[in-house]
């Protein structure tokens, strides 16, 4: 088969709900020097006030919550904060544009307005997935420690009855699949929730009882 002799653009994918083709093309370009390894670029927001030359755009990776704020002479500025540091997004619609706004678990509120409400709408539905994986994230690792608390601890009979009888013993904890929990390690990794040194100290662990 004949090569396509037009490889397809990388920046198409970013443009589905009319963002400025060479803002986004700028945003791609710069944003991805910053990224980490594993980190991806998933969407593009580009605002669209009244009057502005120089828009601030959202840049949402599969780790990091990123704003680009270009200044003058070229110089741009940017913010960014990973997914299990922010909580309580909201969204919301005016007459032509929106506003969007999270909160950190520091107190800092995060604000971009002037969003076309396609893009707006998008960067919100990303945030609530993140949002939901990380509460998923820290359920988990709260069940794990509550676990680990519980596997120490021998309940034995008290009084006359706990004399004559034998210690009872806990069940043993359910055992999870290593596989499963591999695969669970790694999707947590990729979405930065987790460090490298972490993961495999999970995974020699995890190796090491199997």
């Amino acid at each position: 088969m004949m090569p396509d002799p037009k490889p397809s653009n990388p920046i198409s994918r970013f443009l589905s709900d009319e963002q400025d083709p060479a803002i986004a093309a700028q945003v791609f370009e710069k944003a991805s020097q910053l990224l980490t390894n594993g980190e991806e670029i998933a969407y593009i927001a580009v605002e669209k006030p009244l009057v502005s030359l120089t828009p601030d755009s959202v840049v949402l990776t599969n780790k990091r919550f990123i704003i680009y704020r270009p200044k003058l002479l070229g110089r741009v500025d940017f913010e960014d904060y990973i997914w299990r540091d922010l909580h309580a997004a909201q969204l919301n619609e005016g007459m032509i544009n929106s506003r969007f706004t999270v909160q950190t678990q520091a107190g800092e509120t995060i604000i971009v307005e002037h969003l076309p409400k396609a893009q707006a709408r998008k960067i919100y539905a990303f945030a609530q997935q993140m949002e939901e994986f990380v509460r998923e994230e820290r359920r988990l690792r709260e069940m794990e420690e509550k676990r680990a608390a519980a596997g120490g601890i021998n309940i034995a009979g008290s009084g006359a009855m706990g004399a004559a009888a034998a210690p009872l013993q806990p069940p043993p904890p359910a055992r999870e699949d290593p596989v499963q929990v591999l695969a669970k390690l790694k999707q947590m990794l990729d979405q930065g929730l987790i460090t490298a040194d972490e993961y495999n100290a999970k995974k020699k662990e995890l190796l090491a009882k199997m």
